[in-house]
Parts: C-alpha cells; structure tokens; sequence
C-alpha cells in the first residue's frame, strides 16, 4: 500500500485522530495553516475529486457535517472556518486521496492561495 492516507487508516503511520466512523477518519494535519488543521477522509481510497461518484454523494455529504461539527466543537462556529478539498497538483492536492480540509482559528484571506 502506498498511498499515505490509507496507511494512516490502517494504523500503520501515526496520526493524531480527532474522529472515525465506518465511512472515515479525521485527523490533524501535521502542518498547520490554522489553529485548528483537520484533514477528514474517506476510508475507502478515492484519488481526487474528479473520481467521486453519485454513490459518493452521501459520503461526501457526511464529510461535510463531520467538518462543522469538528469546527464547532472547537467553538469556531460563530467566528467561522472554512472547509476546502483541494483537486489535483494544480488545485494544491499533495496526497492523492481525496480529503477535506477543516481550518479555523484565524481569519481566512480572500481569494485563497
């Protein structure tokens, strides 16, 4: 196995988890561009965004939710966050199964990047 999110699901990289379900797991990003950096992805290994499915739609769905609720519970809920999946190396995608990014704490610039 070598992509690096499937070996952090199978527990054989470490990672600090702040969530996981049967659908998925979130957990810190290891380099923060916020006070709070999750990364939520699926279980199952989805490359980009451009390989989600219809059947994907309540998955996706379900990773939205996670994200305010993760955001919430951090209690930037009222200051706002932001929540991005990034496509591709010229949308910024680093590690090729697809993740939403969760980040709050801090004002978010806009446009991005």
């Amino acid at each position: 196995m070598s992509c690096l999110f499937c070996r952090i699901i199978a527990g054989e990289i470490p990672a600090t988890r702040v969530f996981e379900d049967d659908q998925m797991i979130a957990i810190r990003d290891i380099t923060p561009q916020a006070p709070l950096h999750v990364l939520i992805m699926p279980r199952a290994h989805i490359p980009t965004a451009n390989e989600l499915a219809p059947d994907h739609d309540g998955l996706v769905g379900a990773m939205t939710r996670r994200g305010a609720a993760i955001a919430k519970a951090h209690g930037y809920d009222a200051s706002g966050f932001r929540m991005v999946f990034n496509c591709n190396r010229d949308g910024g995608q680093s590690v090729f199964h697809v993740h939403l990014h969760v980040l709050g704490g801090r004002p978010m610039a806009w446009p991005p990047g």
